[in-house]
């Protein structure tokens, strides 16, 4: 659990980093030759460079009683999915189901430097969502964990 608060300040340096913002033409696409803003990306190593954080919470489920704690877990969703997609910086909500493995995964994915104010809002609506979560029949191991996301 240290490991991942150390981990955690380490990402946040990085995204506290993102201040600087610069601009360049795009020629490497004929149809987009305009300019656009990119953002500038941190590097945790030379060649592992990111500019997304992602915030996940996770549980398991139980497939007892129809899949009961499943259909639960994904009303949460469906409750807070508005308030999560407001999130300043917010690119995007992803909800991973594994059937094989009883997995249910929210994450959130922010632009790197939007991460540390809703970090600073407890990651406003998670609180909620967790105890929802824990006062399912048949979840358990709520947790969280929040990492830097690339497309490749």
């Amino acid at each position: 659990e240290r490991r991942l608060v150390v981990i955690g300040r380490l990402l946040m340096l990085a995204a506290s980093r993102l201040a600087l913002r610069s601009a360049r033409p795009l020629t490497a696409c004929p149809r987009l030759p305009r300019t656009v803003p990119t953002r500038a990306m941190v590097n945790i190593t030379p060649n592992v460079a990111f500019d997304s954080i992602a915030r996940e919470m996770r549980c398991k489920w139980s497939a007892d009683n129809d899949k009961a704690s499943l259909a639960a877990l994904q009303d949460v969703l469906d409750k807070h999915l508005p308030t999560l997609k407001a999130v300043k910086g917010a690119k995007g909500v992803q909800r991973v189901v594994c059937g094989g493995c009883l997995d249910f995964k929210i994450i959130t994915t922010l632009d790197a430097d939007s991460f540390g104010e809703w970090e600073g809002k407890s990651f406003e609506p998670e609180a909620s969502i967790l105890e929802e979560m824990k006062a399912i029949d048949g979840v358990s191991l709520v947790e969280t964990q929040t990492f830097t996301l690339m497309p490749m």
